[in-house]
């Protein structure tokens, strides 16, 4: 009977402990939310006189909820207007580079509360099509924000598009680029990998990197392939300085954002006039994806999708080697050019 009474008791401690915790996190769920939907006081007052150039933070803004709802069109004019939300045009363009870690880069910089990203590549001024469309059709893909934060969004192809530049110019010639690359050599053939897999997928065929790298008949790299094409850095940018100054782009480093994110993320932060807000708290490293991922809060985690670090092929190391000595004096101009120096082989 004693054991009988004792079990019924550790049972009703039980479900009390359990309802007890479901309440607790929920209540750290809503405090998180609300956090995040509710505008806190000014940056002013808590960080002192500002540059003129520098964004005001509005806390932890809309990056759910019903900022969701606004961005699947379910959102009234009215709760627009209460919540003083507008779509911007970009006031920053991650423009490249296919294959160095825009996805990344984006996801990471939309950790700072002063930050709205486009969540889809908009491919407005690479693309004839859309291009006609005219910039209000681009401003209402943008998503809705603060009138103080700054809404960015990427599309790799505008790096290397003829037209890009001045489009982009004529749109804003103040605007703030963001070029991520990696080792030119990986970078190709992480481009070769992410075709190769979408071939596999659709059970085609396909050429292996060395084939399409070297030129069969002069045996020397293939500068029509377009992953050898795109990894030419300096080239491209030389294009982009007909328009803005070097003093508009800020390099980031995508291979040390893979292992050591939070460094690039605060140079990002102060190249865009941002207060620091992105810590190592923001920050964790999944051993299973072998990859860092994100936290918003307590709450509210994210990884980057599956696809991200593919295993690339096992490539001809006598093709590396003449791909890097071909990349070399490209890379020697590109870190003239940007002041930025990495340690490419």
């Amino acid at each position: 009977m004693l054991f009988k009474q004792q079990a019924l008791l550790r049972q009703k401690l039980f479900v009390l402990g359990s309802l007890a915790i479901g309440s607790l996190l929920y209540l750290v769920a809503r405090v998180g939310s609300l956090d995040r939907l509710q505008p806190l006081c000014p940056i002013d007052s808590r960080f002192g006189p500002r540059g003129q150039d520098e964004i005001p933070l509005r806390a932890l803004q809309f990056k759910r909820g019903l900022l969701h709802e606004f961005r699947k069109g379910n959102a009234t004019k009215e709760q627009i207007r209460l919540h003083n939300l507008v779509q911007q045009l970009p006031k920053a363009i991650i423009i490249g580079v296919r294959k160095g870690g825009t996805r990344a880069l984006l996801e990471m910089l939309n950790l700072h509360p002063a930050v709205v990203k486009a969540s889809q590549e908009i491919h407005f001024f690479d693309n004839d099509e859309n291009y006609a469309k005219g910039i209000e059709w681009y401003r209402k893909k943008m998503p809705f924000s603060y009138p103080h934060q700054i809404t960015i969004e990427k599309s790799p192809a505008y790096f290397i598009t003829e037209e890009v530049p001045e489009r982009i110019y004529k749109m804003n010639s103040s605007i703030k680029l963001l070029i991520i690359v990696r080792e030119p050599t990986t970078r190709a053939i992480s481009d070769y990998t992410q075709v190769l897999e979408g071939k596999e997928r659709k059970n085609k065929t396909y050429y292996k990197f060395e084939k399409l790298a070297i030129d069969p008949n002069t045996c020397e790299v293939n500068t029509k392939y377009k992953a050898v094409r795109t990894s030419i850095y300096t080239k491209h940018l030389e294009r982009w300085l007909k328009y803005f100054p070097i003093e508009q782009f800020h390099i980031v480093d995508g291979d040390r954002l893979i292992t050591e994110p939070l460094p690039e993320l605060q140079l990002v932060e102060k190249f865009l006039n941002l207060p620091p807000r992105i810590s190592q708290y923001n920050l964790y490293f999944n051993a299973t994806r072998g990859f860092y991922c994100l936290r918003f809060n307590i709450v509210f985690n994210k990884c980057l999708a599956g696809s991200k670090g593919r295993i690339h092929p096992e490539v001809d190391t006598s093709v590396i080697t003449k791909l890097r000595k071909f990349f070399h004096p490209f890379n020697q101009k590109f870190y003239q050019i940007t002041g930025r120096t990495f340690k490419w082989p």
